[in-house]
């Protein structure tokens, strides 16, 4: 196990800087902007801050405030963060981000867990906080090594609390991160003293499965119907041909912030102006990290994996370990709980939150830590 800091070259910058000055753009569609896509005009702003204002030293910097490690896992290395908690007792918590987040999305979010005195709150309630780039993501991908899917990066992350001193851990996610927790509570039930999410991705998506007419459940058939038919083009081309997208935007800085950018206006609780719920040296960081690991290709495989495998919940099965839920206003799915409770047998807490959306670690990192503490301030 290797200490970490993480420092890009400056030929990288400038390449990067040469590319951004290079980008050959398209028209924009007669429409009304974002109406097919990311927006022309947003993009020729932000590639512009990104060229000229951008610090990515400051980003760095602040990545580098943090204890990080390089742990031989699964056949591969993988990075996290490692943070020891400041409190009597503080309880190790696994915080698993997912597309296209990376550890960025948890800057703000890990002081408030690790040290929640320094914000008012109580000290008992800290944690120890392993945060890990998932494997074949950011700094846990090296070209050509082996991908992962969702199991198999469930049991890439068990190995990690195992070699970092973790045999009992809770567990937090969203996106991916949300999937592999379920993973971990079918498969390594017996390390989770509880888990925690802000994205119920276990709930199968079929809306034919849902007949009944209480109004909250036709809701979710509701958005699951426009889910499916206006904004899963991103799954299909990530889980059927991966390999092919990676090259446009393995090639095109603008472009893979276009192909993210859409994805933070369209999950966040914006209003249709992603800079109300994150700021561009937020976006721009994680865009950034993404760009220097090139790692997008292999950041696509758990949708293949997924498209091409069995459910992750096998039909008549639950996950028993104790749930913890925060459902954010503008989540891309918002299940019922009648509906999550025949998937989570054992919920201890949910709760409705006032605002935010898919990114709640970045957008609403107050919230979400307040709600992870008193989670698992409940399971004693």
């Amino acid at each position: 196990m290797d200490t970490f800091t993480y420092h890009v070259s400056d030929d990288d910058m400038s390449q990067l800087k040469q590319r951004l000055a290079l980008t050959r753009w398209p028209d924009q569609a007669p429409v009304a902007p974002w109406a097919y896509g990311t927006d022309v005009g947003y993009m020729r702003g932000l590639v512009d801050y990104w060229l000229h204002e951008f610090d990515w030293r400051a980003q760095e910097a602040k990545l580098n405030l943090f204890p990080q490690v390089m742990v031989p896992v699964a056949g591969i290395k993988v990075h996290a963060l490692h943070i020891p908690g400041k409190g009597p007792n503080p309880k190790p918590l696994l915080l698993l981000h997912g597309w296209p987040g990376s550890v960025f999305e948890f800057l703000d979010i890990i002081p408030r867990l690790t040290d929640p005195a320094a914000f008012g709150g109580d000290p008992a309630d800290a944690f120890t906080v392993v945060a890990p780039s998932l494997p074949g993501y950011g700094l846990s991908f090296t070209p050509g090594q082996k991908r992962f899917g969702i199991k198999q990066m469930a049991d890439a992350v068990a190995e990690l609390m195992t070699a970092l001193g973790y045999e009992k851990f809770g567990v937090q996610g969203g996106d991916w991160g949300s999937a592999i927790s379920a993973s971990l509570g079918l498969h390594h039930a017996a390390r989770l003293t509880g888990i925690h999410l802000n994205f119920l991705s276990a709930i199968r998506r079929d809306p034919g499965l849902y007949k009944d007419t209480a109004p909250e459940v036709q809701a979710f058939v509701a958005q699951l119907k426009h889910f499916a038919a206006e904004e899963t083009g991103y799954q299909m081309i990530q889980g059927t041909k991966p390999q092919t997208l990676a090259f446009a935007l393995t090639d095109s800085p603008a472009g893979l912030a276009a192909w993210f950018v859409e994805k933070f206006r369209t999950w966040t609780d914006c209003d249709g102006n992603p800079e109300s719920a994150l700021s561009r040296d937020q976006m721009l960081a994680d865009i950034s990290f993404y760009w220097f690991t090139a790692c997008i290709g292999a950041s696509f495989w758990p949708y293949y994996d997924r498209l091409h495998s069995p459910w992750m919940v096998a039909e008549g099965k639950t996950i028993d370990v104790p749930l913890g839920y925060a459902q954010f206003p503008c989540e891309i799915l918002r299940p019922p709980r009648v509906i999550a409770e025949k998937v989570f047998s054992d919920i201890r807490r949910w709760s409705v939150m006032p605002k935010g959306g898919h990114f709640a670690a970045m957008e609403q990192p107050e919230a979400l830590a307040y709600e992870v503490a008193a989670f698992f301030r409940e399971l004693g």
